[in-house]
């Protein structure tokens, strides 16, 4: 396995694709802008399924799954949703082909077997849903409902790239129906809170919660709610999101209840999600020019065992100590991995378990045996110890303990580091021309002082933050009055 990346500060963009190639996370498929996510990297995102999904049960919610096809009538019935998607939609306008009619080897569309209705294969599924909650609900007791779909979805992106941007990718979608307008808004921060949640805590990525402004929020929502990370590139990666849809899609689809007091009202919505992106984040943040460096709780595997020897006996020797630890550590939920393979020499292995990102290697050669140790190689900052044989199942624990601190606060200091306040726009340009990275602007609340921002330099506002200092002041732009600051940044 080829080790050698370009540098994050020669070509960050190319550091990236090769990684996500050389450590056996994804690949490009045979179809355009589609990847094949391979098993290691399916493995990452499989254990960021099943964190997530336990804290969405945790909340209540169970899962379900919903047709891949919407029918254009449904998907077209909310037109701010149909119209904020329409140009990444991919259509399924026939059902058969023929074979071979011309004798050319070649397969053909059946012109006779054309769709009396067009589908739409779903960029996101708020519209098969909420025809489907029509028939669900009718009475107050039939509220909440807090569902959530584990699925795929296409969107035809034009620039793709491997896990942050491609046509079709994975991901989860919450959609709940409420009683009351209090009620939905408690569930989107809420969800929007579990996201930020499972971003610092399981993926040490320090996010800022923050609400989208109205031209970038959800097409189709009344209040777009999100979690923002900062990439060691400078740009901003919007990590989650989590929609407050009002009553929008139950006036669409004429979803009503029958209240308390015998009268019909329209249903309160939300939907949320996080998709495959977050390999993308995950990558992005933590990751060096020596491979990926992943935090403990998302590692496929936190420990490798790598046996260092020269004959069949000590190799048989060191692999009974091995699977021992192995065993050891797996009654305490460390997934292990003893790489005994025989084809290949310990300093290859070294630098495969590096290139993945494994948190923590132990070395045991027959020295270790004489003296009762294994050195431990923690892959956050490439620091080794040596610790007694005896100790391994108390250390081991608190060693992968500090490797997922660590990483957040470092992830945390470089945010900090990189958040900076301005107060004019030549102050805005230069900060985003030789910095980079997050900025806090006061911006006088139009859209047009907004596109304007965006058009002049490229940068997009990200958020307004959520725990905002509501401090008075300029717009950086327009000099109007603004009596907060937002983030600004350049992002994927």
């Amino acid at each position: 396995m080829s080790k050698n990346l370009t540098s994050r500060e020669k070509d960050y963009s190319k550091w990236y694709n090769e990684l996500v190639v050389k450590a056996d996370l994804a690949e490009n498929s045979a179809v355009r802008g589609c990847m094949v996510i391979k098993p290691y990297g399916y493995a990452i995102w499989e254990k960021m399924q099943a964190e997530l999904d336990r804290m969405f049960k945790e909340t209540g919610h169970q899962n379900a799954y919903f047709p891949l096809f919407v029918p254009k009538s449904l998907f077209e019935a909310e037109e701010k949703n149909a119209e904020g998607f329409a140009k990444e939609c991919a259509i399924v306008t026939h059902y058969r082909l023929e074979n071979d009619p011309d004798n050319t080897g070649k397969l053909r569309v059946d012109p006779k077997a054309k769709l009396e209705e067009e589908l739409i294969v779903r960029p996101t599924s708020e519209a098969i849903i909420w025809s489907t909650y029509k028939n669900w609900i009718q009475s107050y007791r039939d509220l909440p409902i807090l569902i959530n779909q584990w699925a795929n979805v296409v969107r035809w992106e034009m620039r793709t790239r491997l896990f942050l941007r491609t046509a079709e990718f994975l991901w989860q979608e919450g959609h709940t129906a409420h009683e009351t307008k209090s009620e939905a808004l408690i569930e989107a921060e809420k969800m929007n809170s579990v996201y930020a949640n499972f971003a610092e805590n399981y993926m040490a990525i320090p996010v800022v919660k923050g609400l989208k402004s109205e031209s970038e929020r959800f097409a189709g929502a009344e209040q777009t709610y999100c979690i923002e990370a900062l990439m060691q590139d400078g740009k901003a990666l919007q990590a989650g999101t989590s929609h407050f849809l009002g009553q929008n899609f139950a006036k669409a689809f004429d979803v009503k209840f029958t209240n308390k007091e015998g009268k019909l009202n329209y249903v309160w919505a939300t939907s949320w999600g996080v998709s495959t992106r977050l390999m993308g984040a995950l990558i992005m943040t933590h990751s060096d020019d020596k491979g990926l460096v992943l935090p403990p709780k998302l590692a496929p595997y936190q420990v490798v065992i790598v046996p260092i020897f020269k004959t069949d006996s000590e190799f048989d020797k060191i692999s009974d100590l091995a699977n021992k630890i192995t065993r050891d550590l797996q009654e305490k939920n460390i997934s292990v991995k003893f790489d005994n393979r025989t084809t290949h020499r310990p300093g290859a292995k070294f630098a495969q378990h590096e290139l993945q990102g494994v948190p923590l290697r132990l070395a045991i050669g027959p020295k270790d045996l004489e003296n009762k140790t294994v050195e431990l190689s923690r892959r956050d900052d490439f620091s080794k110890i040596i610790i007694p044989i005896d100790s391994i199942e108390e250390k081991i624990p608190l060693v992968l303990e500090d490797i997922q601190q660590s990483l957040f606060l470092r992830a945390n200091k470089f945010r900090l580091e990189n958040t900076t306040k301005v107060d004019s726009f030549d102050e805005f340009k230069e900060v985003l021309k030789n910095k980079g990275g997050f900025i806090l602007a006061h911006w006088d609340g139009s859209a047009e002082t907004e596109n304007k921002i965006k058009q002049l330099t490229k940068a997009t506002l990200r958020c307004i933050p959520l725990d905002n200092d509501k401090s008075q002041g300029k717009c950086v732009f327009s000099g109007k009055n603004s009596d907060q600051r937002v983030l600004f940044a350049k992002a994927y």
